[in-house]
């Protein structure tokens, strides 16, 4: 829990070379039990494994003592994108929802890959980059234009919404994904109670608008 990367890399190695090797105790592993007391968890984890560690531990959503463990899904998910673990985790968000469940431990919305908020995006730039690629076809780059994790990978998807920040394509892709013809007239009105909310429009709200019109 105390350990910083670069200390966690001195301690493995030297665990490996003046302990077992010095030792003459070749077949001993070495597993890395990380603590999140300092936020490194992760890091300290991957940071092990380029170090020489056999096993490195962690557990789902990072639920343990104190600050927690090392979090499990966390961790497969930069493995997997390191080229290191190329196992399928389209069940991931599956997984750690049910360990949520049966906990009593809330995700948080911002918690990476499988919180609420991971692959929402309301910001006018974001969603015009999005837009455009997937206009193109071309998923697997709408899929990472903006984001450092691909949601697919995942069994995710990007999901464009309407606030305070957005542009009028954001309105125009909204309305389209559900049938809705994006009239001039109701783009700026949804526009117009965006730019005037302090948070990102509801479902409900937004349709309102659309019936208004």
């Amino acid at each position: 829990g105390h350990a910083t990367p670069d200390g966690t890399q001195a301690l493995i190695r030297f665990a490996r070379t003046k302990i077992i090797q010095a030792g003459g105790y070749p077949d001993i592993q070495i597993d890395w039990h990380g603590h999140n007391d300092r936020g490194h968890g992760v890091a300290n984890a991957l940071s092990a494994i380029e170090a020489g560690a056999d096993r490195v531990h962690g557990t789902a959503l990072g639920i343990g003592e104190r600050c927690g463990n090392t979090a499990m899904d966390q961790l497969l998910v930069n493995l997997h994108l390191l080229g290191w673990f190329q196992h399928d985790l389209s069940k991931l968000t599956e997984y750690s929802q049910l360990v949520s469940e049966a906990c009593r431990f809330p995700i948080p919305e911002n918690y990476p890959v499988v919180g609420r908020d991971a692959f929402r995006t309301a910001t006018g730039v974001h969603a015009a980059a999005i837009i455009k690629a997937k206009g193109k076809g071309d998923e697997w780059l709408a899929d990472r234009v903006y984001s450092g994790v691909p949601a697919g990978v995942f069994g995710l998807h990007q999901t464009i919404e309407i606030g305070p920040v957005s542009g009028a394509s954001n309105v125009i892709y909204w309305l389209k994904q559900r049938g809705i013809e994006p009239a001039e007239d109701t783009v700026k009105s949804i526009l117009s109670k965006a730019k005037q909310s302090r948070t990102v429009l509801t479902e409900e709200e937004i349709l309102a608008v659309v019936e208004n019109n």
